[in-house]
């Protein structure tokens, strides 16, 4: 697997240093999204739940975000409804990582702003190509 790996890095161009934002309420599927991404060199700040959002993008100012639907304390289309009413932070990608895997959840998702839909369980080399292809093609 890490031969494998070492592989896929050095086909991606690798954007390092970039920021992703992962909203993750699952503390195993948060570390391993975290430390996958980190492997690829990213810069990755996660959190639990929705409440500390928009403090950690400020703060953070993430190139791209991954966000779970079905958080503790607030619901993820909620969420990506405030931050279409936020014109300062609407244009960062979002992708939606999420177990509610029928299409009307990804249409809606896609229609409230959200780039991206990955259903869990997640391809992850489907996942770093898609945030390759973000970023590369993202200039902000």
């Amino acid at each position: 697997m890490t031969a494998q790996l070492l592989k896929i890095q050095q086909q991606l161009q690798s954007h390092p240093g970039k920021r992703i934002l992962l909203i993750e309420d699952n503390d195993i599927n948060r570390m391993l999204l975290s430390d996958y991404l980190s492997y690829f060199k990213y810069e990755v700040q996660s959190l639990p739940e929705g409440s500390g959002f928009f403090s950690a993008v400020e703060n953070f100012q993430p190139d791209l975000i991954l966000l779970d639907l079905k958080l503790p304390d607030i619901d993820g289309y909620a969420l990506l409804e405030k931050i279409q009413q936020k014109p300062d932070i609407s244009y960062i990608p979002i992708f939606v990582v999420s177990a509610f895997a029928f299409k009307t959840d990804q249409e809606r998702a896609i229609k409230l702003g959200a780039r991206r839909y990955f259903a869990k369980p997640v391809n992850l080399l489907e996942l770093i190509f898609a945030i390759e292809e973000e970023l590369a093609s993202n200039i902000f």
